[in-house]
């Protein structure tokens, strides 16, 4: 995509971190902007900040992880606007233990919300975004997608790593098939968001985490993303670029995705099995 002007972005999770910065990003270039975000009021101050800057923005609550809820904000923007050029599927929930201490409640709401919630806006979305002559999707993965094995994360970097196969081979068949959709993965490590506190968006039956080294895990990510995260304006800019140049990978830490990947061919070649990092390490 090389004009953004008057053309419209729906982002999910956009409400705060990642997600705002992207939609305020949009909105300087002139794009009509579509949040979405399953915190009502978090949403509420989201748009109202966007609007106070002049930006032409909608917020609309959204479940991910509910295809109709999904179905709902399609129709939504399409009455509001009439097109969609822009999806960013970045909405995105974490929660964690010891594999056997995690219930499996927990495993079906951060798969729920980090890949259903991708995959049911790319099925939703798709049709609609191939109506236009350019577009684009941008599904936030993470460098758990490459770099897994950090203690508790299981069913995070389990969820990253689905978001990378299906963004992978969509992209393949979109490419093939000569789609107009063009596609990119976003996969940061720290940023500071509140990505960290993921779970004060829990559902009442999804107990919270407890476990000694999970808490470890939490207190070492907070500190980690407040000293050496990025700006999630940062991190915006270079989702901007991304589409602009219809590059494939977004990777705001490649040195975190490479050494992941290394790490794995290793394993893959070698039969020796990388070291788990520790929580609290």
């Amino acid at each position: 995509m090389k004009s953004f002007k008057d053309k419209v972005a729906v982002v999910t999770g956009g409400a705060s971190g990642i997600g705002f910065a992207m939609a305020e990003r949009f909105s300087a270039e002139g794009m009509y902007v579509v949040i979405a975000d399953i915190e009502s009021s978090a949403l509420d101050t989201a748009v109202n900040r966007l609007r106070a800057l002049g930006s032409r923005v909608m917020g609309v609550q959204t479940d991910v992880s509910d295809a109709d809820s999904v179905g709902r904000l399609a129709d939504a923007t399409m009455e509001a606007f009439g097109r969609v050029d822009v999806l960013c599927n970045n909405a995105g929930v974490e929660t964690g233990g010891t594999f056997l201490g995690i219930p499996p409640r927990a495993w079906e709401w951060v798969m729920d919300v980090n890949f259903f919630g991708v995959l049911n806006g790319c099925r939703t979305f798709l049709p609609l975004l191939e109506q236009r002559d350019e577009a684009h999707i941008v599904n936030t993965a993470s460098v758990a997608a490459f770099a897994s094995g950090t203690a508790t994360m299981i069913p995070y970097c389990a969820s990253k790593m689905a978001i990378l196969g299906l963004t992978e081979s969509l992209e393949v068949e979109l490419r093939t098939a000569g789609s107009s959709v063009g596609i990119s993965l976003l996969a940061p490590g720290p940023v500071k968001t509140n990505m960290p506190k993921a779970e004060r968006n829990r559902p009442a039956d999804v107990p919270a985490a407890s476990e000694p080294g999970r808490l470890a895990t939490l207190e070492r990510l907070s500190r980690l993303a407040e000293e050496k995260g990025l700006e999630p304006s940062a991190v915006a800019d270079m989702v901007m670029s991304a589409i602009r140049a219809e590059e494939f990978f977004i990777l705001p830490h490649p040195e975190l995705a490479l050494a992941g990947v290394r790490k794995r061919l290793h394993w893959m070649e070698t039969g020796e099995p990388p070291v788990i990092r520790q929580a609290g390490t």
